[in-house]
């Protein structure tokens, strides 16, 4: 499914990454783990297209990203990719239900399947209340679980989550990645998941650690 052969990221004289090569398997889950400052963050945005590699080459399910124009990037990042960010980033001005919409309606797909999805996704996760409601209306957590259906609604054959967990306590946190976990399993998603809190990482049989811009294992 992925294929990074020695990617490196400078801004300017820093080197952010120093030659990283990768594979993960379709449907594989695996955790990107490192402190602050080793480059993590920075592999999860190449990986997802939302910042490119200064060298390189990117594969995913064959396809050369690098020779991708923008506006192809952007096609293939809605259409593949779902993120997951430690803050939600939902628009404050529509619904709950009408920010989980978001991704299928710019691709102008039908929107009767994915709201049936929305609404299975959102009594699986306990936010069906949530729906009509706009995002200041409710929760920190169940903001994150309505930004999780909106990752998931286009059923991406990658699912990318940068820190998910990092406003929520340990018990929540737990929950959220047993979450992740299961419903990218039941919708065949590959999993990655960037994080430098070593109970996270513990929940997965595959740890790639980044340390200083390099794999160490």
């Amino acid at each position: 499914m992925i294929d990074l052969h020695d990617i490196k990221k400078s801004f300017g004289d820093v080197h952010v990454l120093k030659g990283i090569s990768l594979h993960v398997d379709s449907k594989e889950q695996c955790v990107i783990l490192g402190s602050s400052g080793s480059g993590k963050s920075t592999l999860l945005y190449i990986l997802g297209t939302l910042d490119k590699a200064s060298s390189g080459q990117i594969l995913i399910d064959q396809k050369d990203l690098g020779k991708m124009n923008d506006e192809q990037l952007a096609l293939f990042r809605n259409e593949n990719i779902g993120f997951v960010f430690q803050f939600h980033f939902l628009l404050p001005s529509i619904t709950c239900e009408q920010n989980i919409l978001l991704p299928p309606r710019i691709s102008g797909k039908s929107l009767a399947p994915y709201k049936e999805l929305t609404e299975m996704l959102a009594k699986y996760l306990g936010v069906t209340h949530c729906l009509k409601k706009y995002p200041y209306q409710i929760s920190g957590g169940e903001q994150q679980r309505i930004n999780i259906i909106r990752a998931l609604i286009l059923k991406p054959a990658i699912l990318l989550c940068d820190e998910p967990t990092g406003n929520l306590d340990s018990k929540n946190s737990q929950k959220v990645v047993s979450l992740l976990k299961d419903l990218s399993l039941e919708l065949g998603s590959t999993l990655i998941v960037v994080t430098h809190d070593q109970k996270v990482a513990s929940q997965f049989s595959r740890k790639i650690t980044i340390e200083d811009g390099q794999l160490i294992s």
